[in-house]
Order: structure tokens, then sequence, then C-alpha cells
């Protein structure tokens, strides 16, 4: 018997997507490291060193699942080898109105239109210093994804990147600039060479030492992408992640279709071939993102060139056996 999906799936599942989310986390938080480790196993050990940081294993839980940061010394527990939290905004906000998740099991593919509900970065920045205070910050490494608060124009988007980036430069081990949700309006012009050039311009003048990446969308043109690659090399950027979710609902029957932005293993092919092309335009590392939910479609992520892969739609579908089936087949 699979405890995740004999037992505790089927239970999740019976509740809309978000209580369930809530519940998760609740009970992640709650629940003894040793207790998790017991549950599900010991942590899979494949190192991979990248950015100047250790990563235990190449398996990350991709940012959105915990975006508070509340529970990170669980998904060590669990035996993820890095965690990526939030995405976190300057401003406080409560995100789009609910219902704003969705799940397609037939698909094995979620819908969401979140919209960065999140405390804000000096909230988040309280938490994570409680955390480091007890003693019980985690071993691997912490990413912050950063985003755009709703609220601030898009010409002011350097300065509220760099207000979150302040307060979170103690944490986060890497920082990841997210320019590619689909649910923030306008949040993907910010893909543009000038409004990313000015961006990352603005992080770095506060800090340089800290690892930087941008999320990219698999919605950008195959030229498009190729300038971000471009891009990363002139800024000095140190690494990608492709990709975000994507606008492309094309594998959801239209009476069932929401708003929102797709992930899971519909994603999977594009995502992927996102990542060829930026593999042939940059040595950076890439972390991939998007329809990892086998074994069998994180090889075709490290065969395209990923340095690290991510979860999330896999993590809720598949649970922690996702990451040692995973970890077990990556030789960089």
């Amino acid at each position: 018997m699979n405890l995740y999906s004999d037992i505790l799936r089927p239970c999740l599942f019976q509740l809309d997507p978000e209580t369930a989310h809530h519940l998760a986390l609740t009970g992640l938080r709650l629940t003894p490291a040793p207790l998790l480790r017991t549950m599900f196993g010991p942590p899979p050990k494949n190192p991979v060193r990248l950015f100047g940081l250790t990563f235990p294993n190449p398996v990350g839980l991709a940012a959105g699942m915990d975006k508070n940061a509340e529970a990170l010394g669980a998904w060590e527990a669990l035996g993820f080898g890095f965690v990526e939290a939030g995405t976190v905004t300057a401003h406080a906000q409560p995100g789009n109105d609910k219902p704003r998740c969705f799940r397609f099991p037939t698909h094995q593919a979620l819908i969401n239109r979140m919209g960065f509900n999140n405390p804000g970065a000096a909230a988040v920045a309280k938490t994570l210093s409680s955390l480091k205070s007890s003693g019980r910050w985690p071993k691997i490494p912490v990413g912050m994804n950063i985003g755009k608060s709703k609220v601030t124009p898009l010409e002011d988007a350097a300065a509220d990147y760099a207000t979150s980036f302040r307060a979170l430069l103690p944490f986060g081990d890497y920082f990841v600039l997210n320019v590619s949700s689909p649910n923030t309006p306008g949040l993907r012009q910010l893909q543009d060479a000038a409004s990313l050039t000015t961006i990352i311009r603005a992080l770095k003048a506060i800090d340089s030492t800290k690892p930087l990446l941008v999320k990219i969308a698999p919605d950008l043109t195959d030229e498009a992408v190729r300038e971000i690659a471009e891009l990363a090399e002139t800024e000095n950027l140190d690494g990608l992640i492709a990709t975000n979710t994507t606008l492309d609902h094309s594998a959801v029957p239209p009476k069932d279709d929401q708003t929102g932005g797709l992930s899971g293993l519909p994603l999977r092919s594009r995502s992927t071939e996102v990542l060829r092309i930026l593999r042939e335009q940059t040595a950076l590392p890439i972390i991939a993102s998007g329809g990892v939910m086998s074994a069998d479609s994180a090889r075709e992520k490290l065969e395209a060139g990923a340095s690290l892969v991510q979860i999330y739609t896999g993590f809720i579908y598949r649970g922690p056996g996702l990451i040692r089936e995973v970890s077990e087949i990556w030789r960089p």
C-alpha cells in the first residue's frame, strides 16, 4: 500500500483544491520531521553543486506550493533537495476571487489563478526570521521567488521587486524574478528586454552575491526565448527557470475550462521545448519546471539540458515518491 496514493490523496481530493492545499500545509507544519521521514523514507542523496550551493538531490519544490514559507522544514523531511518559497510581493495582497484553483485528474493537470496571494515581504521575512532563530532552519537550499504587487504600476516594478529583495535578502540562498505568471495583469510585459534589464540591475545594485534567476513563460515565441537567454548572459544572471504555467488550454475540454495558468502533464512538451531552445543559446544553469510527472518526463528534461528540476503539480498527483523516482535517474 502506498500511503500517499492510496490514503492521503483520495482524502485530499475529496476537498476543493485550495482547502486541501491549506490542510496539507497545516499538517506538514505540525508534523515532526522525524515522523515524516518515518512515513515516507529517508531523503534521497544525489548531490548537485550549483550557484556555489550544494543541493542534496536535484529535485526541488517549485514556487506556489509554500507561498508564505510556512513549512520549510517539512519539505526537507519529505525528501526535497531544495525548496522555493513564494511568490512573495512587496505589498500584502489577497489574490484573486475564489474559486481560483481547479484539478483535472484525467489530464493530470491543474489550472490556477491565485494572483500572488501572500502577506507581503515584511511579514514573510518575520516568519523566516522566527524560523532561523528557532534553530529549525532547513539544511537544504531555500530559494525566494518574488513578484510584482498588483497595485504597483509596471513603470515602478523595479522598485517593487527591490523592496521584496531587501526584506528577504538575509534568508534566500537564491532569488527568482517571477515575471511570467499569467494571473497578475500586465506582469508578462516585464519579460521584454528593457523592463527586465531595469529590474535585474536594480536588484544587483543592492546585492550581487546572491544567485539571481528569472522564471519565464512557456507562451513566449521561440525568438523571445532566445532574446531572454541572450539578456541573461549580458546581465550576468546566474540561471533561468523554464517554465511557468501556460495559457494554452487546448488539452482541457472547453466545457471544463477555467481562466488561469495550466500546469501538469499538458505543459510537459512545450516546457521541454523552451528548455532546449534556452540550452542551445546559453550555458547558464537551467532549472526545469513544468510537466514533471514521472521519471521519464524528468529524464526528458535532463537530456534537454536541465541542471535541476522542480515539481509542483506532479507532487500533488504523485506525492513524495516522485522525489525519489526522479532523483534516482538524475545523472548530470
